[in-house]
Formats: C-alpha cells, structure tokens, sequence
C-alpha cells in the first residue's frame, strides 16, 4: 500500500471519529468501562496465577526411608529416585533435621518434642520435587514403589484442592475475560454499523466509479482501531495508578506468604501494553464484523 493511499486512510479514520460526535463518546466509555473490568480481572488473575505457581513449586514429596536401610542403600536409593523422569530435585533430610522441623512446625506445642532428640524415632527422608508440579501424585507413587521407602508423604488432600482451585479460578477468569471482550466488539461493531449505514450511499457510488472493497474498509478499520485505543487510556492510567499504590502501600502490610503480588516493573507496563492491544483488536475486529455486511451493495 503506497503512502499516500495510507495517509488518506488514516485520515478519514480519524474524521469520522469527529464526524460521528456523542456516538464516538458513547463507544469510547462503553470500551472504556469493558477494558477497566477486562484490566482488573487480568491483574487479579495473573497475580493469582503468580501465587498459585508459587504454591505448587513448594509441593515437596518427603520419601521416609526405612530405618533397616543401611548407607549403602540410602545412597543407591537416591540415585534410583533421580533417575525417574520427573524428578526435578532431591534433598536428604536427617532425622534430626525432621525432628527440628516438627518442633518449628507445630510451635509451643513442639516443644514437648524435644525430648525425643537423645532418642530420635522419626526416619531419614529424601525431599522430591517434581519436574511439573501436576506430576506430583504420579511421582510419589512411583517412589513409594522403590526399595527401602517405608512410606511417603505429599499433602494428598492439599494437594489435590490447591491443584483443582487454581485450574477453576484460570478457566473462570479466562472465560470472563473472553465475555468483556466480546462485549465490547459487539459495542464498537454496533456504532460502525451506524456510521456505515449513514454512508451507505456515498460507499454505493465509491464502488460504483471502481472502488475497491479494501479501499472502502480501511478509513473503518482505522476508525474502529483508535476508537479501541481510546478506550484505553483511561483503563491503563487506572491499572498504573492502582497498582502502583497497592504494591507501595498494601503488599508489605499483608501477613501471609504465599500472597505474593508481582512486583510494579516490568508487570504494570507489560498489563498495559496488553490493554492497549486488546482494545485496538477490538476497535479493528468489531470494524471487520460490521464492514463485511454493507460491501455487498
């Protein structure tokens, strides 16, 4: 496409934003309104997703080794547990270092614990982690199999819940994510519609003295992608203003561990960037659904 024709494009894209008036306004706050829904549910969901990540990367699987397996054993069987495919690390655990973690683990309540330290009745343990973390059950399974394993254990129940509430929350955010960005083609393809339909004899008459289809589509393709950018700006100016305070203010005075937000840079701009790109497909897309119909003139 030569220059000029793109300038020309570019130019009527951008009078026909003027020429339609409050219709432009009203296309503009409807995407406005869809993208600051479709940015706040992206930040949760990503920020989830971190979080949900970082849970399942702390899943370990403690194989207790049997008390009868000589160091011989203990290091063979080592070795057999790294050769299994979806081991991602292993860790030897004394049981000494067992029993410490029992007594951190359980607080005051530990404490009566320590009297087992001349006399230790917990096992060596190796700590696993898989490869994948969905790989987790499977692997412990295929542990337990392996000589001189007494028994393992991997937070079954827990496991299972965490694994099956972040696979729901993914496919439910996906899902309403789809829904606002559909809502919002709809919107912008409605008020092209209109603006076509009001220059439905001046595109008759383009194609009849030879213009082409693509010549007619571009000045609305153009349209539709700005009305979308448009639409943008506010939400991404809220999502910058939003997090930034959250993450100075807010993240720090949270006494869990595992919420654990993305940190403001690079993930503010990079949620921006993807913002802006939705909203100009959804301008260019929702220009593509209501163009099609009016070139069969």
């Amino acid at each position: 496409m030569k220059f000029r024709t793109m300038k020309r494009h570019l130019r009527e894209g951008i009078k026909n934003i003027f020429r339609n008036g409050w219709m432009t306004v009203s296309s503009v706050g409807a995407v406005t309104t869809t993208l600051l829904l479709v940015g706040a549910f992206l930040a949760l969901m990503l920020n989830l997703n971190h979080m949900a990540n970082g849970l399942e990367k702390e899943v370990q699987i403690d194989a207790f080794i049997d008390r009868t397996a000589s160091e011989d054993d203990i290091q063979k069987l080592q070795k057999d547990i790294k050769s299994i495919d979806d081991v991602g690390s292993v860790a030897f655990s004394s049981k000494d270092e067992q029993l410490d973690q029992l007594i951190e683990g359980m607080g005051e309540e530990g404490s009566s614990w320590k009297m087992f330290k001349q006399d230790n009745p917990l096992n060596h343990a190796y700590v696993v982690k898989a490869k994948n973390p969905a790989d987790t059950k499977s692997l412990a399974k295929e542990i337990k199999g392996l000589n001189n394993i007494q028994d393992v254990n991997y937070g079954k129940d827990t496991v299972h819940q965490l694994f099956s509430f972040n696979e729901y929350a993914r496919n439910i955010g996906l899902v309403l994510i789809v829904g606002l960005v559909f809502t919002a083609i709809f919107l912008i393809s409605n008020t092209i519609k209109l603006t076509i339909m009001a220059r439905s004899r001046e595109i008759g008459i383009m194609k009849l003295v030879g213009a082409t289809n693509g010549f007619i589509r571009w000045p609305f393709f153009v349209e539709g992608m700005l009305l979308g950018v448009l639409g943008a700006i506010l939400p991404i100016a809220a999502v910058l203003g939003g997090y930034y305070y959250l993450d100075n203010n807010i993240s720090d005075q949270i006494p869990y561990d595992f919420v654990d937000i993305l940190p403001f840079s690079p993930f503010a701009w990079q949620l921006s960037l993807i913002i802006l790109v939705i909203g100009a497909f959804i301008g260019v897309w929702g220009s593509v659904m209501s163009v099609r119909k009016f070139l069969k003139i």
